[in-house]
């Protein structure tokens, strides 16, 4: 647990054999993804760790368009 703390990361015990906690880690870590997007600090479209061509990442601005189209 401390090695957790100290490393910013989410500590649970769980059992997969009676099910204690799997629901609460699987709900702990997906809220700490989603503040994670809403901060900007993860890229929802990216997969696996590579983003995907021509997407906006969070904090970088859109391309300015040029010309009519």
């Amino acid at each position: 647990m401390t090695f957790a703390s100290e490393h910013g990361l989410i500590f649970l015990e769980t059992s997969a054999k009676t099910a204690h906690n799997v629901d609460e880690a699987f709900i702990k870590t997906a809220n700490v993804i989603y503040e994670k997007i809403q901060k900007g600090l993860l890229d929802p479209s990216a997969v696996a760790g590579r983003p995907q061509p021509n997407t906006v990442r969070p904090g970088n601005p859109q391309p300015e368009k040029k010309g009519c189209c």
